[in-house]
């Protein structure tokens, strides 16, 4: 036992909201009994089980009855006020843990898990009472710009989110799905089956997740459009060289035909009573085939009319409609027009973005929202970490004083999906303690807790990489420079990341990820799952570390400063290297889908940086 008895609850990543401590302590025996009458708490005990062998070496046996005698027992009682609260008492004789529902129950097991990790074999005797801030706690996946993730993935994530508090998951879905009426869609990108979505549906209810339909409808549908059968119902087809744009075109009666079609072969799947619509980012709306009737109209009145259209379908299929706010916080006049049952989605990436400090509008409109961080993982190889951080505490300060429903932390992969899973472990979990309890996560702890408790290791690694955006000397919106310079061509282009960079910063970060001493061994009693997720980190830095070599290679050239052949070939191989470590990792987690495009683009830097 650490610290002479004290209880450490400085070191549960999870903060939990009130605890008192009672003399004396609490040592687990040889051969522990878990008991409930509930079958449902059957797998939480499992997993307590499973903890206690794991770090204390100790056996245990589950026991489903009101009265055995037992070294844990869970109870029903129904004067825990909160569906997802709890209690916890331990006391020398054993522990108990009191609930009103299979949640409470579950979230206090996985607290006591983490008490064992961190004191062992004795436990100093207390009573805490928990409960979450936010009553919906989110992750917002995103599996449509490159990676489909395994149905096994999405599985062995739904555990570690659920141990994390987390009650909803969100998979972010333009085209990968395969719709039996319109089977062109989802070729050619791996799509989800409805078996798929099924049967991780049932493995989100067993862990108390929320798993919540959420479909592209209105913008982001390029990859529908560039298709010829729907390419005349884009907005404004060419937009950005895209055969069909990127939006539908609101006042073409297709447009809502096809929404409608999907949906009925999509919602239906869904147990959860809120679906998530998206319809952001309608870049090309009113600039095209809408043109004339936005002139006459306005933006924003062709915008609310067809969300009515996509509100009556989802109505009809019996969902609350959510849907991210950002265009209608561009025309806030809207607000007033829209009904109040549906929920509104504020996001915002920036650690100072203005739409954060926006929310108070959309609650003083009379709105259910939720408040949308994000992870900062993408257009980065290892995520812009303190970035992530605080904009994950800033929204969730609105969120609290506005009332929001809930948190929902986005996690997106433009440009290819580059970034691996591994990278966003860290901003999925702060932002379950700021969800669960912000006021008592530490994030000047958090990083190095984290690392401790998934990967057994310092947190210096992820401190370094998650900072690389930082110490390369210069910043950019939304993105680590780093990312564009390893595949940027070293002869130049427009708006060049690499120009923007400094030499000193570039030899800084390749320094710091060099170091031998970087990376600890893992250790062997870390699952399958973290080793992954280790081994992704690693090569994020590899890719860090290649982005600022081609860099200061391409500014001596642009400088008209020699460069050996030799030298040149040496990146090549790097990449080549990389691509290939790349595409194990994809396929490790992943369905083949998109990789290509990524390991085209390698093949093809490579082969322009031989020259």
């Amino acid at each position: 036992m650490s610290d002479s008895g004290k209880l450490r609850l400085d070191r549960l990543l999870i903060p939990v909201q009130r605890v008192v401590s009672i003399n004396g302590f609490f040592h687990w025996p040889e051969k522990v009994v878990l008991v409930s009458a509930e079958a449902v708490d059957i797998l939480p005990l499992r997993q307590l089980g499973d903890h206690l062998k794991q770090h204390v070496g100790i056996r245990s046996r589950i026991v489903l009855n009101a009265i055995d005698s037992a070294i844990v027992r869970i109870r029903r009682c129904e004067s825990i006020k909160g569906n997802e609260a709890y209690r916890i008492h331990i006391h020398s004789d054993g522990i108990d843990i009191f609930a009103s529902s299979d949640a409470g129950a579950y979230y206090a097991v996985q607290t006591l898990c983490d008490l064992v990790t961190i004191h062992g074999r004795v436990l100093p005797a207390c009573r805490i009472e928990d409960w979450p801030v936010f009553k919906r706690r989110g992750v917002y996946y995103d599996c449509s710009r490159g990676k489909v993730p395994k149905l096994s993935t999405l599985k062995q994530l739904v555990e570690r989110l659920a141990h994390w508090k987390i009650n909803e998951l969100q998979l972010y879905i333009e085209n990968v799905f395969t719709f039996k009426r319109h089977p062109d869609i989802g070729k050619g990108y791996s799509p989800f089956t409805p078996a798929e979505i099924l049967a991780l549906q049932e493995h989100c209810k067993k862990h108390h997740i929320q798993l919540v339909g959420s479909l592209a409808s209105f913008g982001h549908l390029e990859k529908i459009l560039m298709l010829p059968k729907y390419q005349q119902l884009g907005e404004m087809p060419g937009f950005r060289d895209l055969p069909g744009g990127t939006t539908l075109c609101p006042t073409d009666p297709g447009s809502i035909k096809l929404v409608k079609e999907l949906y009925e072969e999509f919602v239906p799947l869904f147990e959860a009573a809120d679906f998530n619509a998206c319809c952001d980012e309608t870049w090309e709306l009113g600039k095209g085939k809408s043109k004339k009737i936005a002139d006459k109209k306005g933006v924003g009145r062709v915008y609310l009319e067809f969300i009515l259209k996509i509100h009556h379908l989802c109505r009809k299929h019996g969902k609350r409609m959510n849907i991210w706010a950002d265009i209608l916080l561009k025309y806030p006049e809207m607000l007033g027009k829209l009904p109040h049952d549906i929920v509104l989605l504020n996001w915002e990436y920036e650690q100072d973005g203005v739409n954060i400090s926006r929310t108070d509008e959309i609650a003083k409109a009379g709105f259910a929202f939720m408040v949308c961080p994000g992870t900062s993982s993408w257009l980065t190889h290892g995520s812009r970490l303190a970035n992530a951080m605080q904009n994950v505490r800033h929204f969730a300060r609105q969120g609290i004083e506005h009332g929001a429903e809930g948190l929902l932390m986005t996690d997106w992969g433009d440009q290819g999906h580059r970034n691996f899973l591994g990278v966003s472990l860290h901003g999925f979990a702060h932002a379950a303690a700021c969800a669960w309890n912000l006021e008592k996560t530490d994030d000047g702890t958090f990083t190095e807790r984290f690392c401790r408790q998934l990967f057994g290791q310092p947190a210096k690694a992820l401190r370094i990489l998650g900072s690389t955006y930082l110490t390369c000397g210069a910043t950019a919106k939304n993105r680590s420079l780093l990312f564009n310079a390893l595949t940027e061509s070293l002869a130049g282009a427009e708006n060049s990341a690499i120009d923007k960079m400094k030499p000193a910063g570039l030899n800084n970060v390749i320094a710091q990820l060099s170091a031998k001493s970087l990376w600890l061994k893992p250790s062997r009693k870390l699952s399958e799952f973290e080793k992954i997720a280790l081994e992704e980190l690693k090569l994020a830095a590899r890719m860090d570390c290649l982005a600022a070599r081609r860099s200061l290679v391409a500014k001596k050239l642009r400088k008209k400063i020699a460069v050996g052949s030799s030298e040149l070939r040496q990146l090549a191989d790097e990449m080549d290297k990389l691509s290939g470590r790349f595409k194990k990792l994809w396929l490790k987690r992943n369905k083949p889908s998109r990789l290509r495009d990524n390991m085209k683009l390698f093949h093809e830097t490579a082969k322009n940086d031989k020259g």
